[in-house]
């Protein structure tokens, strides 16, 4: 079976092959920090946790960077209202974003960059654009100049008569400097009483689009394997991304660009002005399981769009139930079945199921047909556990059902499922949030599957060294509690 990707910029499915072999560089665009999450923000980072834990459950190697844009006009006008600075405002959404978003079981980032860290980055990819002719300054702000780059609209497909509108990006305003309509805004001079850095056109800040080229280019490097983003991102930001960065470094900025399908609220486009913008923690708080919400969105594949509706919201939530149920199957009735501590091989039935997994996954990250093989076992189970209840006896032997509960407890985990629902995602006593925790364990067992023993041991070592005490049990399952 082979790994099959949906790319954006070449508009059908190709085969995935990484720069280096075993290795993937992953990068998402991330949120602008003014105000709490909303639903479209779940769909988007549960996709790209899900992909990123396929990824690692593969064997692959999985650098994961997703950023922070801590300057824009909305962080200052809340920073005005709020009689605050732009980097209180900043700080305290980074902080609701974690509390929001690990309530989902979403794994933390390998590394978060903030665009106010990257302000030399910037600068340089800004010269370098300048230097080569494609990009010019006029009265301290410095422009793209579209025209430079023939194949501008490549990854967007939009023809020149669509590009103007929104081309110029959202920091700042467009002014009759510009050469050409399409051209963007790579630095803008500053105004008064806004925050600004030195440049080398004089004082000012960045435009929105550039700063995703330099940390990219910072931390990964010149071509990321995947880029991934909402679909609403692909124009202009995105588009522009492409230009400033293959114009600067002569190379593809990403092998391949995935980007998730917009959420809509019964039918309609989630917006302020509709007066159906949910955030997550307004969903969560209503009571709703976070891992309902997760198993929702997973329900449909991530380049379609989303509908949020009272049923299917309601639908998902019972589901969550039925799968809730299997996951337990094991802590309530293993030692009764008197289930055996030590590692057994699956059988062919079960290696079929994995199998199932894997085919499904593979195409494009297809989480409908995994959930679907994951729902057959833990309906499964659910059976044995009823004749258990009211006869007394299951008519599956409980080595099978062992090896049926190991087998959904682990793909289940690929997709982001665990029993417990991560309620207080905030520091504990050992210096690990939960979410921390269990991105090291998936992170050990890529490496275990990869025969990476020496890396395993140092995680291992890690989490020992932190309080935490693993449990690794049959069928590559491994538990965990502080001790």
């Amino acid at each position: 079976m082979t790994l099959t990707l949906y790319n954006t910029q070449t508009r059908h499915k190709e085969p995935f092959t990484p720069q280096e072999a075993g290795k993937i560089t992953m990068y998402c665009c991330g949120v602008t920090v003014y105000d709490l999450c909303h639903l479209g923000h779940a769909r988007s980072y549960v996709v790209w946790d899900t992909v990123r834990r396929y990824l690692l459950w593969r064997g692959f190697a999985v650098r994961y960077v997703q950023n922070f844009t801590d300057i824009d006009d909305k962080i200052l006008n809340r920073a005005k209202e709020r009689g605050a600075t732009m980097a209180e405002i900043s700080d305290r959404y980074i902080q609701e974003y974690f509390n929001d978003i690990r309530r989902l079981n979403v794994l933390d980032a390998d590394e978060y960059p903030r665009v106010t860290e990257n302000i030399p980055g910037i600068h340089q990819i800004i010269q370098t654009l300048i230097d080569k002719g494609m990009a010019y300054v006029a009265d301290g702000d410095v422009y793209y100049s579209v025209e430079r780059f023939p194949s501008y609209g490549k990854l967007s497909g939009r023809k020149p008569e669509e590009m103007q509108a929104g081309a110029g990006g959202r920091v700042g305003t467009e002014g009759s400097q510009k050469k050409h309509p399409f051209d963007f805004a790579l630095w803008k001079s500053a105004k008064p009483g806004e925050p600004a850095w030195d440049s080398p056109w004089g004082k000012g800040r960045p435009g929105w689009h550039i700063e995703c080229s330099a940390m990219v280019k910072a931390i990964l490097g010149d071509t990321v394997d995947i880029h991934g983003g909402g679909g609403d991102l692909i124009f202009p930001h995105h588009e522009n991304e492409v230009a400033q960065s293959e114009a600067a470094t002569d190379k593809p900025l990403a092998r391949y660009w995935l980007h998730n399908g917009m959420v809509k609220i019964e039918g309609e486009k989630m917006s302020k002005s509709l007066g159906n913008f949910i955030t997550i923690r307004d969903f969560l708080d209503q009571p709703a399981d976070p891992m309902g919400l997760r198993l929702f969105i997973l329900q449909g594949h991530y380049r379609k769009p989303l509908d949020f509706t009272e049923e299917a919201i309601q639908s998902a939530q019972n589901s969550w139930q039925t799968l809730k149920e299997g996951l337990l199957f094991g802590q309530q009735y293993g030692e009764k079945l008197g289930w055996s501590t030590e590692t057994r091989p699956q059988t062919g039935t079960l290696q079929e199921y994995e199998a199932r997994f894997i085919e499904a996954m593979d195409d494009d990250f297809n989480t409908p047909g995994g959930l679907a093989v994951v729902f057959e076992l833990a309906k499964e189970l659910r059976k044995e556990k009823n004749r258990l209840t009211h006869e007394g006896k299951t008519s599956v032997e409980s080595e099978m059902l062992q090896q049926q509960w190991q087998t959904l407890v682990e793909l289940a985990k690929v997709l982001g499922f665990t029993v417990d629902a991560i309620e207080d995602a905030g520091e504990t006593s050992s210096g690990l949030s939960d979410a921390d925790i269990e991105t090291l364990l998936v992170q050990r067992q890529a490496a275990r599957k990869s025969k990476n023993f020496a890396e395993a041991d140092r995680i291992r070592d890690e989490l020992q060294g932190q309080g935490i005490v693993l449990v690794d049990k049959p069928g590559g399952v491994t538990t965990w509690h502080r001790g």
